[in-house]
Protein backbone atom coordinates (compact mmCIF):
# COMPACT_ATOMS: atom_id res chain seq x y z
CA UNK A 1 0.00 0.00 0.00
CA UNK A 2 1.15 3.07 -0.76
CA UNK A 3 0.16 6.96 0.08
CA UNK A 4 1.72 9.56 -1.83
CA UNK A 5 0.91 13.84 -1.50
CA UNK A 6 -0.44 14.76 -4.75
CA UNK A 7 -1.23 18.37 -5.59
CA UNK A 8 -3.95 20.08 -8.09
CA UNK A 9 -6.35 17.56 -7.38
CA UNK A 10 -9.51 19.51 -7.64
CA UNK A 11 -12.57 17.34 -8.66
CA UNK A 12 -13.82 13.87 -9.74
CA UNK A 13 -12.24 13.80 -13.59
CA UNK A 14 -9.08 13.98 -11.67
CA UNK A 15 -9.11 11.35 -10.24
CA UNK A 16 -10.14 9.72 -12.99
CA UNK A 17 -6.93 10.80 -14.76
CA UNK A 18 -5.20 9.73 -12.25
CA UNK A 19 -6.60 5.90 -11.91
CA UNK A 20 -6.26 5.84 -15.61
CA UNK A 21 -2.46 6.79 -15.56
CA UNK A 22 -1.73 4.28 -12.48
CA UNK A 23 -4.30 1.72 -14.14
CA UNK A 24 -2.42 1.72 -17.36
CA UNK A 25 0.83 0.11 -15.96
CA UNK A 26 -0.98 -1.91 -13.58
CA UNK A 27 -4.85 -2.93 -14.17
CA UNK A 28 -5.46 -4.19 -11.23
CA UNK A 29 -4.47 -1.51 -9.07
CA UNK A 30 -7.15 -0.47 -6.32
CA UNK A 31 -6.77 3.34 -6.50
CA UNK A 32 -8.14 6.12 -3.20
CA UNK A 33 -8.02 9.73 -3.71
CA UNK A 34 -8.74 12.41 -0.89
CA UNK A 35 -9.44 15.68 -2.69
CA UNK A 36 -9.48 17.61 0.51
CA UNK A 37 -6.04 16.60 1.66
CA UNK A 38 -4.68 16.07 -1.87
CA UNK A 39 -3.55 12.24 -0.70
CA UNK A 40 -3.49 8.99 -2.99
CA UNK A 41 -3.52 5.83 -1.58
CA UNK A 42 -2.72 2.89 -3.83
CA UNK A 43 -2.67 -1.34 -3.53
CA UNK A 44 -0.42 -1.56 -6.77
CA UNK A 45 2.73 -3.57 -7.78
CA UNK A 46 4.08 -0.54 -9.00
CA UNK A 47 7.21 1.32 -6.73
CA UNK A 48 6.34 3.97 -5.02
CA UNK A 49 8.77 5.93 -7.68
CA UNK A 50 7.01 4.33 -10.85
CA UNK A 51 3.63 5.61 -9.15
CA UNK A 52 4.70 9.26 -8.88
CA UNK A 53 5.92 9.25 -11.80
CA UNK A 54 2.83 7.87 -13.68
CA UNK A 55 0.69 10.49 -12.07
CA UNK A 56 3.12 13.58 -12.77
CA UNK A 57 3.10 12.78 -15.90
CA UNK A 58 -0.32 12.61 -15.94
CA UNK A 59 -0.45 16.39 -14.55
CA UNK A 60 -0.66 16.10 -10.68
CA UNK A 61 2.73 16.46 -9.36
CA UNK A 62 3.49 14.33 -6.53
CA UNK A 63 5.30 16.12 -3.30
CA UNK A 64 8.24 15.10 -1.74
Amino acid sequence: MLSLKVSGMICGGCINAVTRAVQAQDPQAKVQADLAGQTVTLETTLSAAQASQLITDAGFPVIQ
